[in-house]
Order: structure tokens, then C-alpha cells, then sequence
């Protein structure tokens, strides 16, 4: 038990770095709280104590605004950051090291009983708002943008953006999602959306910074090329001279 209390608070500092010491994780994490208290109540599900496990779901749904139903399996390490109007169904299964942020719904499509809640592999990463909805999979590392609505399965490593959610493909939306994580935007998962023009603004910053990098990174190593260490004089210099790289050009 003890040790499970320790694998969470240390994956709350890993991934969020507004945490500052083990006490404020304990008093002031609505997410550490709820899966605490989600793990006694899922072990009353488990013997049959089905009321009271509802009731103390219910509980901790009016004390940290997140919802999890005692029906539902959830792993090690799992993170719910901020967490208001998270969502969690019966049938969810949810594998370790996975990160939900605020406003996520894992719902069913359907009436029936049975499987009708999302399953996620290992270190799936599901953004603010979003819905994963029905008994679809997400596969081991995948990513789901803001406010996205997935109702088929994805990939493992795979990102889905949009409503309904598509898979985002290829060189450069990889490069983009990498200087997203860099600059601090894939916690929440900005990502492409084509009736949004902020979301258009973002990502056409985010290409032009991606084109940025290339083109230095192509430059530096012209400049190598010629033999010049440019870091050692540039280290030496009282103030950068523009026209020093048209001289080593020449």
C-alpha cells in the first residue's frame, strides 16, 4: 500500500513541475486523492460490497470533482493533473503510467452490458476536454489532442486529433508535436484543428519555429565545413558582428 503511495506522489513531480513538496501532493492534489480513494472503493466492487463502493465513489466525486466508477480498473503511476469534470466508466481499463487532464470523459456509446468503456495501454497520453468514447483501445504511448472525440482505436505511438478524431501522419507533424513537447504545449495537447483559427495560428508558429531549426542547424554545419569553429570565437567575441558570417562565407 505504502509502496503504491510512493510510486504516486513521485510520478505527480515527474510530471508536474508546480509540485513542490510531498505534503502539498498529499493535501492539494485532487487527482492523487480521487485514485486513492478509487482503489478502496474498487476493492469493495471486487468483494461484492456494491453500494457502499458507489457511495464512497460518490464521496470522493464531491470532493475532488472526478468521477471514477468502483467498476473500473486502473493501473500504477496513472496521473490525473487538475482533474475537474474527469470521467471514468465501469468498464474502463486504464494500464499504467497514463496521464489524463482536466474535463476528459472515458464513456460508453451504449446501453448494453458488458465491455462499453475505452481500454488504454501503457503511458497514453489524453489531453483537456477530450472524449474517448465506446470499447475502442488506445494503444501503448498514444496521444490524444484537446477536445478531441475518439470513437475508433488508435495506434500504438499514434497522436488523434479533431472531432471525430483522425490519426495525425507523417515527418512533419512529428516534428511539430516534438517542439510542442519542448516548448511546453503537449500537456495539453495543442494540435491541428481546421475550423479553429487559433489552433491554425499555433501550429504555423510552431512549423515556422520547426523550419527555424533546420535551417540554423543546416547552416552551423556549412560553417564546420569550413574549418571555423564558430562557437570558440563567437565565445571570445565582446559583441556579435553581423557581417561575421558573410567574412567566413567569403
Amino acid at each position: 500500500m505504502f509502496a503504491r503511495l510512493r510510486e504516486d506522489i513521485a510520478c505527480v513531480f515527474e510530471r508536474d513541475p508546480a509540485a513542490r513538496s510531498t505534503w502539498e501532493v498529499l493535501t492539494c492534489y485532487p487527482g492523487f486523492h480521487a485514485l486513492t480513494l478509487h482503489r478502496c472503493a474498487h476493492g469493495l466492487w471486487v468483494v461484492q460490497l456494491r453500494w457502499l463502493a458507489r457511495f464512497l465513489s460518490h464521496l470522493t466525486r464531491g470532493l475532488t470533482g472526478i468521477e471514477i466508477h468502483p467498476g473500473a480498473t486502473i493501473g500504477r503511476r496513472v496521473f490525473i493533473d487538475h482533474g475537474m469534470g474527469v470521467v471514468i466508466g465501469e468498464t474502463a481499463v486504464i494500464h499504467d503510467d497514463c496521464t489524463l487532464y482536466h474535463g476528459v470523459t472515458l464513456g460508453g456509446t451504449s446501453w448494453n452490458h458488458g465491455k462499453r468503456h475505452p481500454t488504454l495501454e501503457r503511458g497514453v497520453v489524453i489531453g483537456a476536454g477530450a472524449k474517448v468514447l465506446g470499447p475502442i483501445t488506445l494503444g501503448e504511448g498514444a496521444k490524444v489532442g484537446s477536445n478531441a472525440v475518439v470513437v475508433r482505436d488508435v495506434p500504438p505511438g499514434a497522436t488523434a486529433v479533431g472531432i471525430p478524431a483522425r490519426i495525425v501522419e507523417g515527418e512533419r507533424a512529428a516534428a511539430r508535436e516534438e517542439k510542442a513537447e519542448k516548448m511546453g504545449f503537449s500537456a495539453y495537447a495543442v494540435t491541428q484543428n481546421d475550423d479553429d483559427p487559433l489552433a491554425r495560428a499555433i501550429h504555423g508558429l510552431l512549423d515556422h519555429a520547426v523550419e527555424t531549426d533546420r535551417r540554423i542547424e543546416l547552416l552551423l554545419k556549412v560553417i564546420e565545413r569550413t574549418g571555423v569553429s564558430l562557437e570558440d570565437d563567437m565565445a571570445t567575441a565582446d559583441k556579435f558582428d553581423p557581417s561575421y558570417l558573410s567574412k567566413i562565407v567569403d
